[in-house]
């Protein structure tokens, strides 16, 4: 692995940690894939060699789903090109749906299970893309929901027209640049972060730290009490003393103190 600067390496894990998962051995870990220099022409290709669908099905798809915006994300919290739920990504291998190859990969991935589940019905692989399988299922076929229907009829109408991916869609250099003349693949950084993180800051070292941060507040809400406590009785005690003295000086105070005691005597 590169050398690379301590104040880098920590800069890496933070930007990395959130996303060193590991993911169970059925499923493509996108996140394994270096970062790529292709265009997203060239990602639509291979994710249409690798499983099977067609690339004008593709791209229609991300045309609908987020018009090409990679940061896309619905109110629903679907991510990204193709719209991936958080959930539905986990379960592809998708680390970062946000990352046009990750995305699109598993966008691929997704609707090929569709369609194998359908027989190759992509009506019906597009409604369960959009509504669930489940409900697909539930009504035996695409699902009366206004939603549903017009996100095929869309789709379909883009793959009779055809559709144009935007210029700026580029992605991503090969690898990353540390340092100034060192690299460092996305890969590497991932690797290092989780090596820095166990480390530094271990699970046991996490829970002693929240201990002692809970007992610093429960010790400082003590203080806290006992302080107002005994503020408020000294003033408290104050007050009467000297209501006490300002009766005590007074002339009728005095002559009422005399007749009690020429009384007892």
């Amino acid at each position: 692995m590169t050398n690379i600067s301590a104040l880098e390496a920590l800069k890496a894990a933070v930007s990395a940690s959130n996303t060193v998962t590991k993911q169970s051995d059925s499923n493509v870990d996108f996140s394994s894939y270096l970062k790529t220099n292709k265009t997203l022409e060239e990602i639509y290709k291979e994710a249409s060699q690798t499983y099977g669908v067609a690339e004008e099905l593709l791209k229609a798809m991300t045309k609908q789903e987020s018009n090409f915006n990679s940061n896309a994300t619905s109110r629903s919290g679907a991510q990204g090109l193709m719209q991936l739920m958080p959930a539905t990504a986990a379960s592809l291998g998708v680390t970062d749906a946000y990352n046009p190859y990750q995305n699109i990969m598993g966008g691929a991935k997704y609707i090929r299970q569709m369609l194998d589940k359908y027989n190759g019905n992509v009506t019906l692989a597009l409604a369960a893309y959009n509504a669930g399988s489940g409900n697909v299922d539930k009504y035996g076929g695409v699902p009366p929901f206004a939603e549903t229907q017009n996100y095929i009829a869309k789709i379909t109408k883009y793959l009779e027209e055809g559709v144009d991916i935007p210029d700026t869609q580029t992605v991503y250099a090969a690898d990353t640049t540390i340092n100034g003349n060192e690299t460092v693949t996305y890969q590497d950084l991932n690797t290092l972060a989780g090596d820095i993180l166990a480390e530094i800051f271990s699970y046991d070292d996490y829970m002693n730290y929240l201990s002692s941060l809970l007992a610093k507040e429960e010790t400082a809400m003590e203080l806290s009490l006992a302080v107002t406590s005994a503020s408020t009785e000294e003033k408290t005690t104050a007050d009467s003393y000297i209501a006490y003295q300002n009766m005590s000086s007074t002339p009728a105070a005095n002559a009422i103190h005399i007749a009690n005691t020429e009384n007892d005597v």
